[in-house]
């Protein structure tokens, strides 16, 4: 006989090494009634190897808001859901929080079982240095939300660790060296694989090795460092008296106050909202 309810499992599956499986993980999967997937095709190639023979459910972005008010019906029949994504901890970045919160709110009960994460593997083996770190998850396409995003990630002062894309990493490492060139960065790919490449560099340096390349495979985690020592003290050398001094000359250059803090961002490397405050005070 089924319980009143039943459980929702967050299963966390391999980045890349299959060896990166737990033993719990797999009893989870193999005692579940069905396995909530990402892409099917991913998490079958997975059970084939591990003989796990429970159902799988197309769970992914397309599909996850209408299919929510089924699967906590299922549950709360009985049923024993398990939850992954295509590869590390689910529910970060990814639809099934949408899952999750649900069945919080539904009063069921939610079990996570540990495993890969590719933003904490990418952070320990990179060498970037920090106690505390943010997680930004995928950056945004469009450049205008991009940048205010890597503003407000970078304002934070501590490691801040970002997921692209193999067709826009040289466009976004391009950003970040422009925005931040006096702070170091890492990249990271095919983690946990055979061809597993972490390096760590001054944005730059980083952002002209990745554009050099003539073929860019695998996903990529991306780490915007700290800011440095160099980078405060140009920060601290320009207040507010310098930086309406600054605005005062390219007003009486002959620019608009708007075209004067575009021209003021760009050379000072400051927060646009910091320079519009001084502009407004004019």
């Amino acid at each position: 006989m089924k319980p009143a309810s039943g459980i929702l499992y967050l299963v966390a599956t391999p980045i890349g090494n299959l060896g990166d499986m737990t033993p719990r993980a797999i009893e989870t999967l193999k005692n579940a009634d069905a396995i909530l997937a990402e892409d099917t095709r991913v998490t079958r190639k997975l059970c084939n190897y591990f003989e796990i023979e429970t159902p799988l459910v197309r769970f992914d972005e397309n599909t996850s808001q209408r299919k929510i008010p089924e699967m906590i019906a299922l549950l709360e029949s009985g049923e024993t859901l398990a939850l992954v994504s295509d590869a590390g901890t689910p529910c970060v970045s990814d639809p099934g929080n949408n899952l999750a919160a649900a069945a919080r709110d539904a009063g069921l009960e939610v079990i996570a079982i540990p495993g890969a994460s590719a933003a904490l593997v990418a952070l320990s083996a990179s060498g970037i240095i920090g106690s505390t770190f943010y997680f930004g998850g995928f950056v945004p396409r469009k450049m205008s939300e991009q940048k205010a995003f890597f503003q407000r990630a970078g304002q934070m002062d501590c490691p801040c660790i970002f997921f692209e894309s193999p067709h826009r990493v040289v466009a976004t490492l391009a950003t970040l060296a422009d925005m931040f060139p006096q702070r170091e960065g890492a990249f990271a790919r095919e983690l946990t694989k055979l061809h597993e490449e972490i390096v760590r560099l001054p944005l730059p340096e980083l952002a002209a090795e990745i554009a050099r390349r003539d073929t860019i495979k695998g996903e990529f985690v991306l780490i915007l460092g700290a800011s440095s020592d160099a980078e405060k003290a140009h920060e601290n050398q320009w207040d507010d008296e310098a930086i309406k001094e600054l605005l005062r000359t390219k007003i009486e250059q002959g620019l608009s106050k708007s075209q004067a803090v575009k021209q003021a961002v760009l050379e000072t490397g400051l927060a646009r909202n910091d320079v519009y405050a001084c502009a407004l005070e004019l």
